[in-house]
C-alpha cells in the first residue's frame, strides 16, 4: 500500500569538508534542538538507459536504513517541495509505483543507475510545546556509478556533505527562511544542485556533460507549430501520474491537451500533413472521450445540484436530493476503474509512442519552412471564418433541436479558434492573446447552452424515474423548465457576445 507525503525541504553545502551547525535556538520560533542520532542509509536510483526519469526530475529509489526504508518516488511540485510516494520496501519495484511512471516509462526497462551511501546525523527542531517544526539533517554521501559513463574518464565515484533542512507537517514555510539566513551566516550556502540524485549523476559521469549553446536561429511556422504540439504532449504525459493519483482537475487538463494536440493538428493542416496527423487525432478524441465520462458526470451532477439548493424547500416535492445521489451514483459507477484501465491499455500506449514518432520526425509540407507571420495568423483567421459560418447558421435557425446541435457545433469550432490562438500567442503575442479572450469568450456561451441541453435531457429521464416509482416530478419538471430558460437566455446573449469577438480590428490586428 503506499502512502504520500508532501516534503517541503532546502538544501546547503559548505565550501569544506568540516560541517558544523550553528546555534539554531537562535532561530525565532526554535525552543530547542534535540540530538536523533546518526542513521546509515542505502539507496539505489533506477531510470531508464537514457534517463527519461532524471530528464523530468523525477527520482526513483529503493532505500534500507532509516526509519522509511522501502520504495520512493518523488514528483516535483514546485522549487524546493516534492511529493514523495512510499512503498514498502520489495525486491521488485511494487505496481502501484510502476504505474505511475508506465506513460514516460512504458515498455522500457528500469535498472539502477547510482547507489547513494549517506551517513545521516539528524536534528529535531522543537517549538515550545515540544512539537517538531523541521528536521535538520548533516549528510555524508558517496555517490557510485552503477552504468556505463557517458561522459571521458569519470570519476566511478563521488563524495560530498551537505545539509538538509525538511519542514514538518502544518508548519508555516517562512520558518525554512529564519533557519536558512542563520545557516549562511554561518558560512553554509545553498546546495547548486536541486537534488543528492542530480549531483551524483553530474559527479559520477552518468549523465553526459552539458553541451554548449548552440546559435538560436529566426523560428519557422514547422518550428513554432512542433514546439506548441510538445509542450502538449508533455503534458499529456506528465497529466498522466496526476489521474492515477486523482488529483484535483488532473482528467479535465488531461483532456484538453488530448484536444489541444488534436485542435492544432487541424487548424495547422498547411504546416503539417493532414493524411498522417489525423488518424493520430482520432485516437486522441478516443483518449478524450474516455476519460470525460468521469468528468462529465461530475458537472453535470454539480449543475443540478446547485439547481436544487437554490430552490425553496416548498418547491422540492419528493425524495429529490436522493434520487440524484442514486443516479449520479449508478452512472459513475465503475467509472474510474474505466479511466485507469485505459491508460494501462496498449492502445493508449501506441498512441504516445506514435506521438513521439511524429514529433521527432515530424510530415512537414512547403509552409513549414516558412516565416511564422506568413503562415501562423491565416491558420487563425480560418478558424474564424468557420467559426462564423457556424454562428451564422445556428441563429438563422428557430428554436429547438436544429438549433441546439448547430450551436454545439459552433461551440466545437470556438474552441477550435481559441486553441488555435492560443498556440498562436507565443509568437504574435498580445493581439493573438486578445482573440483568444474573445473566442473563449464565445465558447463559455455556447458551452453554457450546451450544459443546459444535456441537463435537459438528463432532468427529463429522473422525471420519467421518479413518475415510474410514484413519486412527484413537479420538481423535475420545474428544473428542466429553468435550464430551457437558461437556454433561451443564452440563445439571445450569443449576438451580442460574437459581435466584439467579430471586430475587425481584432483581424486586422493579428494579421499586422
Amino acid at each position: 500500500m503506499a502512502e504520500t507525503k508532501r516534503e517541503i525541504e532546502r538544501k546547503y553545502e559548505a565550501t569544506g569538508d568540516d560541517v558544523r551547525l550553528p546555534d539554531l535556538t537562535r532561530v525565532a520560533g526554535v525552543a530547542s534542538v534535540v540530538d536523533k542520532g546518526v542513521a546509515e542509509l542505502d539507496a539505489v536510483y533506477y531510470d531508464t538507459p537514457d534517463l527519461r526519469l532524471a530528464a523530468h526530475s523525477l527520482t526513483l529509489r529503493r532505500r534500507t536504513g532509516g526509519d522509511d526504508a522501502g520504495w520512493h518516488l518523488k514528483f516535483p511540485v514546485a522549487t524546493g517541495i516534492r511529493d514523495e510516494i512510499r512503498a514498502p520496501l520489495s525486491p521488485a519495484l511494487p505496481r502501484t509505483l510502476a504505474a505511475l511512471l508506465r506513460s514516460r516509462v512504458r515498455d522500457t526497462q528500469l535498472a539502477p543507475v547510482v547507489r547513494l551511501l549517506s551517513s545521516r546525523d539528524v536534528r529535531h527542531l522543537l517549538d515550545e510545546d515540544g512539537a517538531l517544526l523541521a528536521e535538520v539533517s548533516v549528510d555524508a554521501v558517496r555517490a557510485e556509478r552503477l552504468t556505463p559513463p557517458r561522459a571521458p574518464e569519470p570519476p566511478a565515484a563521488a563524495s560530498w556533505t551537505e545539509i538538509e533542512v525538511e519542514l514538518a507537517d502544518d508548519v508555516d514555510p517562512a520558518l525554512l527562511d529564519r533557519v536558512g539566513k542563520r545557516l549562511r551566516k554561518a558560512g553554509l550556502r545553498p546546495s547548486a544542485s536541486a537534488s543528492k540524485l542530480a549531483r551524483a549523476l553530474a559527479q559520477t559521469g552518468t549523465v553526459p556533460p552539458a553541451q554548449e549553446s548552440v546559435e538560436v536561429r529566426e523560428p519557422t511556422a514547422g518550428s513554432h507549430v512542433l514546439d506548441y504540439l510538445r509542450a502538449q504532449r508533455d503534458a499529456l504525459v506528465a497529466l498522466d501520474p496526476a489521474v492515477r493519483r486523482d488529483l484535483p482537475d488532473s482528467v479535465h487538463q488531461m483532456r484538453v491537451a488530448t484536444r489541444r494536440l488534436r485542435s492544432a493538428f487541424k487548424s495547422y493542416g498547411k504546416v503539417l500533413d493532414r493524411t498522417v496527423t489525423d488518424p493520430v487525432g482520432e485516437e486522441l478524441k478516443w483518449l478524450a472521450g474516455e476519460l470525460g465520462v468521469d468528468r462529465d458526470q461530475e458537472v453535470l451532477t454539480e449543475r443540478l445540484q446547485s439547481r436544487i439548493a437554490a430552490l425553496p424547500r416548498t418547491l422540492l416535492l419528493g425524495p429529490v436530493r436522493g434520487r440524484l445521489r442514486i443516479w449520479s451514483t449508478a452512472r459513475r459507477g465503475g467509472s474510474r476503474r474505466k479511466t485507469l484501465a485505459v491508460l494501462d491499455s496498449k492502445r493508449y500506449l501506441v498512441l504516445l509512442d506514435t506521438l513521439d514518432a511524429l514529433l521527432d520526425g515530424p510530415p512537414l509540407r512547403p509552409a513549414a519552412g516558412r516565416p511564422v507571420a506568413d503562415v501562423v495568423p491565416k491558420a487563425v483567421i480560418r478558424e474564424y471564418d468557420r467559426l462564423a459560418g457556424r454562428i451564422a447558421h445556428a441563429l438563422a435557425l428557430d428554436p429547438g433541436v436544429p438549433r441546439d446541435l448547430a450551436m454545439h457545433d459552433a461551440r466545437k469550432a470556438a474552441k477550435r479558434a481559441r486553441y488555435a490562438a492560443e498556440a498562436a500567442a507565443p509568437a504574435l503575442g498580445g493581439p493573438a492573446k486578445k482573440f483568444a479572450k474573445r473566442m473563449k469568450a464565445v465558447q463559455t456561451v455556447l458551452g453554457d447552452h450546451q450544459d443546459s441541453v444535456v441537463a435537459r435531457e438528463a432532468l427529463r429521464g429522473l422525471a420519467v424515474q421518479a413518475h415510474l416509482a410514484g413519486e412527484s416530478a413537479f420538481t423535475w419538471g420545474l428544473l428542466y423548465g429553468q435550464e430551457a430558460a437558461t437556454a433561451a437566455e443564452r440563445e439571445r446573449e450569443l449576438p451580442e457576445v460574437w459581435a466584439k469577438a467579430s471586430r475587425p480590428a481584432l483581424r486586422e490586428r493579428l494579421m499586422a
